[in-house]
């Protein structure tokens, strides 16, 4: 929806929709109401024409304040946001949150000043932002308004997340939680939607100091409450916590809840959540492609989905070269996001062990420049890949017995790339010769052994 639309609703609303004060007898001022329509058909060619015309409406309000005077101020508040002027506009807001006790109806004004938050919340000034929460906050303190308070302290703490200032957000979700307590002070089940705001807000920050001990028990806590919906960003943040865990599966669940969630809502949210969707699905090395899925399928060829589209392609087909292609050429959509490059590096090594144990299947006798180049990495990165702890693991029993064979293939010159019994010839495969001299070998190199352990016993594949 455009600002247009939004505003144009909003106006609707206030223009058809207008209450007046029980104690009020008498019809709204025929040239304050004229005042008002004029300026307010100036407001898209003229704007600052239509500043000085509705600055006319408080002018003939004089002292006496009303709705056509708060209603003239919330369009000078948007039309100075839109020019830039964000000190008039600051300005105009302080004097509009006067009207707030007496002039207008609690509803209409409670209505106003959230359009106006959700209006202003568009802009990417963080001084600006917080200047307007806080002079907000400290109009409410003698309202009594709780839920515009506490929409206004969640717009608070999220821009403090946005900023990075978990001391200060601590503080909101302190106050926030206090808000949504019984008399014992524990958690009030009662207010679950706003629990759930809270909790939603304190993940992500969890999540972003990658405090996985309080994440994981907030997100448990979370899920006890049955009075409202699951907060998508909370299933967002549990998915990202089971993944950094491992929890392939879990996670793949939690980010397809979130995506259904944000996608029924209509949230610009739901393609970075999709992207998370499809990261789990590669790591739990599911054969299932994720964009066959009912909910998934229409964002196959978005053009923000699309690179994702073909990464699981090229990770499906174990094809390292495309899958190092799509990333490189596509770093905006894929590699800019901190959580995904995060993982980007885990699918590369799950490609590359699959690649390997395909690639070493008919020889025994393999050598390293011949891996790192199928690879597509050079011999000192492979060195440091094959090192890895975990890499190329094997189930414990199993790689009891296999350290056997590995023991007596141990190692030989690697200067050439020979087949292992009924594998056919091909460039760069010198034949087995009958009967090796005997020499004295040392133990095998440890990744050797890892690869070993990824055969059947007793092929012998001997790695240098």
């Amino acid at each position: 929806m455009s600002d247009n639309d939004d505003d144009y609703m909003c106006e609707e609303e206030e223009d058809y929709g207008l209450e007046y004060s029980e104690d009020s007898n008498s019809e709204p001022d025929v040239d304050l109401e004229n005042q008002y329509y004029n300026s307010k058909a100036l407001k898209e060619d003229e704007p600052q024409a239509a500043l000085l015309s509705f600055q006319k409406v408080l002018e003939l309000e004089g002292g006496d304040k009303g709705e056509w005077g708060f209603k003239a101020l919330k369009q000078m508040i948007k039309i100075n946001f839109k020019l830039g002027n964000f000190t008039e506009m600051m300005s105009r807001y302080k004097q509009l949150l006067t009207y707030i006790k007496s002039a207008v109806t609690r509803n209409h004004s409670e209505k106003s000043i959230n359009s106006i938050l959700d209006y202003i919340s568009t802009s990417r000034n963080m001084e600006l932002l917080q200047d307007f929460y806080e002079t907000t906050l400290e109009a409410l303190k003698d309202a009594k308004n709780d839920r515009l308070w506490f929409k206004t302290n969640t717009k608070l703490g999220k821009l403090y997340y946005d900023r990075g200032d978990f001391n200060k957000l601590a503080k909101i979700l302190k106050q926030l939680h206090q808000s949504c307590q019984t008399d014992e002070g524990e958690d009030d089940l009662k207010k679950g939607t706003q629990l759930l705001e809270i909790y939603a807000l304190e993940i992500q920050m969890y999540t972003a100091q990658k405090n996985n001990k309080k994440l994981k028990a907030l997100y448990e806590q979370s899920l006890h409450i049955k009075s409202a919906i699951p907060h998508p960003l909370i299933m967002e943040c549990g998915g990202k916590m089971h993944l950094r865990e491992g929890e392939f599966e879990k996670a793949h669940t939690d980010f397809f809840e979130a995506f259904k969630n944000y996608d029924e809502s209509g949230s610009p949210r739901r393609t970075t959540c999709l992207k998370y969707l499809v990261l789990a699905n590669m790591l739990m090395k599911s054969g299932i492609n994720p964009f066959d899925s009912q909910e998934a399928k229409p964002y196959k060829n978005d053009p923000e989905i699309l690179a994702m589209t073909n990464l699981v392609m090229a990770y499906q087909n174990n094809d390292i070269n495309e899958f190092e292609s799509i990333l490189k050429h596509n770093r905006n959509n894929i590699m800019d996001d901190p959580f995904i490059r995060e993982h980007i590096e885990d699918l590369l090594r799950n490609i590359r062990t699959q690649v390997l144990i395909k690639l070493i299947g008919p020889y025994t006798r393999i050598h390293i420049p011949f891996i790192s180049k199928e690879l597509n990495i050079d011999e000192k990165e492979y060195d440091q890949w094959a090192h890895r702890p975990g890499e190329l693991s094997a189930g414990a029993g199993e790689q009891r017995a296999r350290r056997g064979a590995v023991r007596r293939a141990g190692q030989v010159d690697g200067a050439a790339v020979v087949p292992a019994p009924g594998a056919g010839q091909q460039d760069g495969v010198v034949p087995r010769p009958a009967r090796p001299p005997p020499l004295a070998l040392p133990a095998p190199s440890a990744h050797a052994t890892r690869l070993l352990m990824q055969r059947p016993l007793g092929s012998g594949l001997r790695v240098y």
